[in-house]
């Protein structure tokens, strides 16, 4: 069987108010199973899912499951860092956590952009949608105006529970990473190397006036 040709590694939040489903979906997306009696989320929890994208395309997400009382707090930075793409979610039978979506996606976009200065990619997850039937599909096109005006590039109604548009929701944002990805490589120019006239004395394998490219690891970041 012929390896892949092509691996991708993402860093994904999951983010929204506390008690709406972020890790419930995260167990369902990840490990197919559902608990109506997980705790409470403090700071930030991980895991990792593997997609076959296509036949030649592997791609590793890596979920940052991020504490619903965190956006109180100055550490959303840290764990914001390096991501490029998110979920926000809110539960349908709470609408003070819808409220608060424009928050989180302000809080976001403050603190993160790609490195060409554009917001990451963002779903919103209208969750727990099993317990409200209808309550959004009504208002559709209210949720498309949304949607639009903040930034998101989608949003699905979703239950952890029934397992309803998880793995859709998943795609949509990992298709607009990888269009993301691809702008990015096409908007950086490649290194132009200048020929430097050196002394036959010197000596050495660092060229003069070359400096390695530091990058910044992910702080607190798991280790698969």
């Amino acid at each position: 069987m012929q390896a892949p040709h092509k691996e991708h590694l993402y860093k994904l939040l999951v983010i929204g108010d506390l008690g709406v489903g972020k890790t419930s979906i995260i167990k369902r997306y990840v490990h197919q199973n559902f608990s109506s009696h997980y705790r409470a989320t403090i700071g930030v929890d991980f895991a990792l899912k593997v997609l076959h994208w296509d036949p030649e395309t592997v791609v590793r997400l890596q979920l940052w499951d991020i504490a619903g009382q965190e956006r109180f707090g100055n550490m959303t930075r840290v764990y914001y860092r390096e991501a490029m793409g998110a979920f926000i979610v809110f539960d349908v039978t709470r609408p003070a956590t819808f409220e608060a979506v424009a928050k989180w996606k302000n809080d976001l976009d403050s603190k993160l952009t790609l490195p060409n200065g554009k917001p990451v990619s963002v779903v919103l997850l209208a969750n727990k949608c099993d317990q409200a039937k209808d309550v959004l599909m009504n208002n559709g096109l209210k949720m498309d105006q949304f949607c639009k005006e903040h930034g998101f590039v989608g949003w699905f109604e979703t239950s952890a529970k029934e397992n309803i548009n998880i793995d859709e929701a998943s795609r949509c944002l990992v298709k607009h990473i990888l269009a993301n990805e691809c702008d990015l490589m096409e908007s950086i120019e490649p290194d132009v190397v200048k020929p430097h006239l050196t002394s036959p004395k010197r000596s050495g394998t660092a060229k003069e006036g070359f400096k390695p490219r530091q990058r910044h690891s992910t702080v607190n970041a798991p280790k698969y």
